[in-house]
């Protein structure tokens, strides 16, 4: 990725190795959860910000690619930019390098502040806003090849 902003870093864990012998499919989607979240705390969203605003953030959809296998007690680093935002969505970039710095796994994600009195989506408060602006942003231009992908099967 061009504008690395390593978000979480962590080793693969034991509970997290399948009968193959490497992580699990699930595992890969548990460890791009824990980076949103640690993009979203670092940009503010604590639990007393949550608690005090009644606002959150929640995921709308993910989409994860799988390019290499990570093994038990192997370091991972996962990093973060941002491909689009408006007033309440973000549409974020997640690419998880192991020891050697290879990408092993993407994740796209487009996520949305809710108020939480409403029920509903809302803008993103100030203080999120201005957390935000620590995360790099890409230009379509620049954007990862694999970015903006749909899935299934290609027919010739």
């Amino acid at each position: 990725m061009t504008n690395n902003h390593t978000v979480w870093n962590g080793r693969v864990e034991k509970e997290w190795v399948d009968y193959n012998g490497h992580m699990n499919d699930a595992a890969y989607a548990v460890v791009f959860s824990r980076a949103l979240d640690a993009l979203l705390e670092s940009a503010g969203l604590t639990a007393r910000f949550i608690e005090q605003e009644q606002y959150t953030v929640f995921t709308l959809e993910t989409h994860l690619l799988y390019l290499a296998e990570a093994h038990q007690d192997q370091p991972i680093a996962v990093s973060a930019v941002i491909l689009d935002q408006d007033a309440k969505r973000l549409h974020l970039w997640f690419e998880m390098q192991n020891d050697q710095n290879e990408a092993i796994a993407t994740s796209e994600q487009m996520a949305m502040g809710m108020d939480q009195s409403a029920g509903r989506p809302a803008p993103f408060p100030k203080t999120l806003q201005q957390g935000f602006a620590g995360v790099p942003v890409l230009s379509p231009e620049n954007w990862p090849a694999k970015a903006g992908r749909s899935i299934g099967i290609k027919r010739k």
